[in-house]
């Protein structure tokens, strides 16, 4: 298996912290590893052969930093953004002169935090099994635990014939509101939408051909550029839009594994609090920090110069950087 890891989120619900010279997948908000360098660790359980998207030039270097041991071939810059569709066209079209056209290709995302690693290893292998068995895009989806607005749901229709695990997909469902989200985590049939999509570069190729025929379009412009110069003009042509709307909602014959894992994508301070070890008052705090009479709040200061006094809050942010 290949794996890809798309790092050129922004992380804008995470500011101060995360800017957009310093996103938050370089931060180590969790742990001591950034979320980009504990997601490669991750896929370094499923694969030799990881490649990181990032989007600029002015990232990589942090790229370089933290993961010293990646050279550049496995670094892919993106000219500019054009969302998770012209990272997947970018990514297939330099994997295809590298390697063999049938083997899978996990795509996955810097920024989700995960514990069970074991679990999270099961599942993608169980994914390339099936796609490589099949020729058809696998996706691992999450078991919802509440009734989330904030993601995209995966609809699972049947069992895949010969598998008690494996679904066929259904449709995808748009964000829901808070009612008919209530429904599809009741139902049991429906998992979240996490951008886990495993697939070779002739299976990618094939879906695009048959349900998103623009998509494979700007693939071939893309790998038909003669130097670097006329790539980037390509790209930069693209528009904006994920790879849920350009393909994966076109696609028919698409797969899911329900993930064997926790998961949650660490889009702002409340999520970065439940995930994070707290005092018996449910605080958080990192850096020079003072407290008098403060409950469930998130307190974190990265500016060593001034330190912070907080009295009297609840269920509350307090964020201080040196910019």
């Amino acid at each position: 298996m290949i794996t890809v890891i798309i790092a050129g989120g922004s992380g804008t619900r995470l500011w101060p912290l995360s800017t957009s010279k310093f996103p938050k997948h370089f931060l180590n908000l969790v742990d001591k590893d950034s979320l980009l360098q504990a997601t490669y660790k991750r896929a370094k359980k499923l694969s030799k052969e990881i490649y990181i998207v990032t989007a600029g030039a002015g990232q990589v270097e942090l790229v370089r930093q933290q993961l010293p041991d990646l050279d550049d071939d496995h670094i892919i810059v993106e000219p500019g953004r054009r969302d998770t569709a012209g990272c997947f066209v970018i990514a297939l079209n330099h994997i295809q002169s590298r390697h063999d056209h049938d083997e899978p290709i996990a795509f996955m995302h810097a920024d989700h935090y995960i514990r069970d690693v074991a679990g999270y290893t099961y599942s993608f292998k169980v994914a390339d099994k099936i796609s490589r068995q099949t020729g058809r895009i696998a996706l691992v989806g999450i078991e919802p635990t509440y009734a989330a607005t904030g993601f995209g749901y995966i609809q699972k229709d049947g069992l895949v014939e010969g598998s008690d695990f494996v679904h066929e997909v259904a449709m995808f469902k748009e964000k829901p509101d808070f009612d008919t989200a209530q429904d599809y985590v009741q139902s049991g049939n429906y998992l979240w939408n996490a951008g886990y999509f495993v697939g070779s570069v002739n299976t990618f190729l094939s879906t695009m051909g048959e349900f998103a025929t623009d998509l494979k379009q700007k693939y071939e412009k893309l790998a038909s550029a003669s130097d670097k110069a006329a790539m980037e003009e390509v790209f930069l042509s693209f528009d904006k839009i994920a790879i849920d709307y350009a393909l994966m909602e076109k696609a028919k014959n698409l797969l899911v594994v329900p993930a064997s894992f926790d998961w949650m994508d660490i889009g702002s301070f409340g999520d970065a609090h439940k995930v994070s070890e707290t005092d018996k008052s449910g605080n958080f705090t990192k850096g020079q920090v003072e407290m008098e009479g403060v409950e469930n709040s998130y307190v974190r200061n990265a500016a060593d110069d001034r330190p912070i006094a907080v009295i009297g809050l609840d269920n509350s942010v307090v964020v201080n950087t040196p910019n």
